[in-house]
């Protein structure tokens, strides 16, 4: 029984060191997998951060782009425009002189008109036509702000639609990468999750089939030792048996001579003179004694002689 209990211990034990084996190798597993799972993470953070350096020099180089065109735009609006007040200036100049000459051939066409009233007169006609000037001048410089600003909102609209573009066009290439990041990432996940789950499979397997194979040689270790005991009793019995058949003549003797034998029919009989017939129930008492000693527990045969006293 204590080699019994040995190997019990010994099966428990056993099986302990198992489970710690096998835990210590999914421990080892799952930390594998989450160097794993922290590898791919980072390197997709590496890639999202280089994509937003990427699509933020984008940004720098569209907008200084943008500037530097909006600029030039402006620059060649205002050189027309300039051309434009630079022509309306010299034909002011010309047709000023013009006028002028006109005005100067008018005044000596008339005679009569005294010299002041023809000075005041040119001076009038003088500061009517700057005064006209002066004011086509202005229409103009307000027409080519006007078409100025407009061209420049027109403009500013045209570079937003396209930033916006842009923009939405970054924006979607990032979106299509996190994609592509969450696809990789769950699939690593769903790979790693039936690893997992394959390994738990196969340890609970491991540990079933050892505790299994454990049982079986418990029960079979109990039944050897259940078949020895029962060998070992059997042969006990049957050396107590044997023992006690060869001590039985002895026995008989020693319960016979326990008996006091009958007296015969006769009478006492001197020494030396041989006793005559037993009378009839000393006989079967002396025959059921004999009879019990040869073969205890098993009921005697009546004799012929009982048989006939009891006829």
């Amino acid at each position: 029984m204590s080699g019994y209990k040995r190997m019990r211990r010994q099966h428990q034990k056993q099986l302990m060191a198992l489970e710690n084996k096998l835990k210590a190798e999914l421990d080892e597993h799952q930390l594998r997998l989450d160097k794993e799972l922290e590898a791919h993470r980072s390197s997709f953070s590496a890639e999202a951060e280089k994509l937003a350096k990427k699509h933020q020099a984008i940004f720098e180089k569209e907008a200084k782009a943008a500037l530097a065109e909006e600029k030039k735009f402006q620059q060649h609006i205002l050189g027309q425009q300039k051309k434009e007040l630079s022509g309306l200036l010299e034909s002011q100049k010309r047709q000023y002189k013009l006028r002028k000459e006109q005005l100067k051939e008018e005044l000596q066409e008339n005679q009569s008109t005294p010299k002041r009233e023809k000075q005041e007169w040119l001076l009038r006609q003088k500061e009517n036509m700057q005064h006209y000037q002066a004011e086509e001048e202005a229409n103009l410089l307000r027409r080519q702000r006007q078409y100025l600003e407009l061209q420049c909102r027109q403009y500013k609209r045209k570079m937003l639609l396209a930033r916006h573009n842009l923009d939405q066009d970054l924006l979607r290439e990032d979106l299509n990468k996190k994609q592509t990041q969450k696809d990789l990432e769950c699939a690593m996940l769903l790979r790693q999750h039936e690893s997992t789950q394959e390994l738990e499979f196969r340890h609970l397997h491991t540990v079933q089939r050892t505790r299994t194979e454990l049982t079986r040689l418990q029960h079979q270790t109990e039944l050897s030792n259940q078949l020895e005991y029962n060998k070992r009793r059997e042969q006990e019995l049957r050396q107590k048996h044997a023992m006690e058949v060869r001590q039985q003549p002895k026995s008989l003797k020693v319960g016979a001579a326990r008996v006091p034998r009958p007296r015969s029919l006769g009478g006492p009989q001197p020494d030396g003179q041989e006793a005559g017939l037993l009378e009839p129930d000393g006989q079967e008492a002396w025959q059921e004694v004999l009879c019990y000693w040869a073969s205890p527990g098993i009921p005697c045969q009546s004799t012929p002689m009982a048989q006939q006293g009891e006829m």
